[in-house]
């Protein structure tokens, strides 16, 4: 359990990094334009990717 838990956090970096890394400009307007989103969108937004994630964990788990 500990190890799939560390396996999936080290993935997350890996994904985090690839945008940056491929394409700083665009990257750096994505923050730029994120920034300008108000609290309650960017919430929902992580509120559904929080659900998808959970989901598609459930799903492969099953």
């Amino acid at each position: 359990m500990t190890e799939d838990l560390l396996a999936a956090l080290a993935l997350v970096l890996v994904i985090e990094g690839l945008l940056p890394a491929l394409s700083p400009r665009n990257y750096r307007q994505a923050v730029e334009s994120i920034s300008r989103t108000s609290d309650a969108t960017l919430r929902g937004v992580g509120l559904a990717a929080m659900a998808v994630g959970a989901l598609l964990v459930w799903f492969i788990r099953l």
